[in-house]
């Protein structure tokens, strides 16, 4: 009997996780998506850098706003039928973009993508904890790590379904005859979106509680406020920096290789190496922590990758330079996991809160990306890359240090 368990617990969870698999592959699709329509949108409505980076301020920004209320709406719905509340929400999302394209409307899509976006917010708290609960405790980081590729495979063929049809060809025309070119696809997508919403609603899918396993008291470090605990505050901002250095290095490279020279067909797969750095990495995570390096150590490699090859950036021309931005994607790869455990670490009864506030750290890649294109509209498009000097040397001081500090 024995050795048939194990055989057995593994097929039970096979296919929910084939599930999760499938939704966190939506995630990265709809997600990185956004730096085709960047430079779409950008030509097409004759935008400057900081209104066609607003694509990635409406989306993110949802993160921000919905974090918290998130965890209402599955106190009443529970977490697999919050997974389809929030599948049907993206579904109206990408449905607006149909009557924003009839109407030339460039605020109507970035509605559009609020609503994505806030959809998304809801199914990713409901189906990250699945990660960990559909499998043994001790192998939940390799599950997120498998997530993770899934979620960055879509992303690349994100690029080159959306790159081949949005951006083939010497310009964009702008105007209502181009944005026409959205109109089918997104079409398609809202009828995946609620297809999958109704398989999971009728899903074996177990339920699970949104109770989480907190430290005991004597264990977590006594404070009367999260805001007491400084390895949760300084993490929230850490991710605020990554997620931001995140958007900026896959969603703005495509216009960067533009401004440089690059025409359409050259520079609208890009964001496809920025990808492919951040699937190398998530594959070298798999193989190398913990067993040869430890989280912090990944944490700290990351960091000073992003410095190196930022500097780099900023020192080249033409194709190394945009080289150098997609690379920083392999050390971006082990900061989203790494940080996590190290905001949490002993937060006990503060563990939720502490979770929706390093969700909202994801405005970094709302609020950042609109900096950039700030300073690329006023300044110059290579010198904007600079700011991500002081953003990934904040990561690193977090990596080194600000993760230990239990008092103020």
């Amino acid at each position: 009997m024995t050795p048939t368990a194990p055989s057995t617990q593994t097929r039970s969870f096979l296919g929910p996780l084939l599930i999760i698999g499938a939704l966190f592959f939506i995630f990265g699709f709809v997600t990185w998506v956004n730096s085709v329509l960047i430079a779409f949108f950008k030509q097409a409505f004759n935008l400057s850098t900081f209104g066609s980076n607003l694509v990635a301020f409406a989306f993110f920004i949802s993160y921000t706003l919905m974090a918290i209320p998130s965890s209402q709406v599955l106190k009443k719905t529970g977490f697999k039928n919050g997974m389809s509340v929030g599948l049907l929400v993206m579904a109206v999302g990408t449905l607006i973009f149909v009557p924003a394209a009839n109407a030339v409307s460039y605020p109507l899509f970035l509605v559009g993508l609020f609503l994505i976006g806030i959809g998304l917010t809801v199914l990713q708290t409901a189906s990250n904890p699945y990660v960990t609960i559909l499998g043994p405790r001790e192998s939940a980081a390799q599950r997120i790590s498998f997530m993770g590729i899934a979620n960055k495979m879509a992303g690349i063929i994100s690029q080159y379904i959306f790159g081949g049809l949005l951006l083939t060809g010497a310009n964009v025309v702008s105007g209502a005859a181009s944005l026409q070119k959205v109109v089918t696809p997104y079409l398609i997508l809202t009828g995946v979106l609620v297809v999958l919403a109704l398989l999971i609603r009728f899903s074996s899918l177990p339920e699970v509680s949104e109770e989480q396993d907190d430290l005991p008291a004597s264990e977590a470090t006594q404070h009367s406020s999260v805001w007491a605990y400084p390895n949760l505050v300084l993490g929230v901002l850490a991710l605020f920096c990554y997620v931001g250095v995140e958007v900026i290095a896959g969603d703005t490279i495509i216009n960067y290789g533009k401004a440089l020279g690059f025409n359409n067909d050259e520079a609208k797969y890009f964001t496809t190496y920025t990808l492919y750095g951040l699937l190398a990495g998530y594959v070298a995570g798999i193989i190398l922590i913990p067993k040869v390096i430890s989280q912090q150590t990944a944490l700290r490699f990351g960091a000073i990758w992003g410095l190196v090859l930022t500097t780099a950036a900023l020192l080249t021309d033409g194709f190394s330079s945009v080289l150098s931005i997609a690379l920083m994607g392999f050390g971006l790869a082990p900061i989203w996991p790494a940080v996590w455990p190290l905001a949490l670490n002993r937060l006990g009864r503060f563990t939720k809160i502490g979770s929706a506030l390093l969700i909202m750290g994801i405005s970094g890649g709302a609020l950042l990306p609109l900096l950039h294109g700030y300073l690329t509209d006023e300044v110059s498009p290579k010198i904007a890359y600079a700011m991500l000097l002081p953003l990934f040397g904040f990561i690193l001081y977090y990596a080194v240090s600000g993760y230990k500090k239990t008092r103020w």
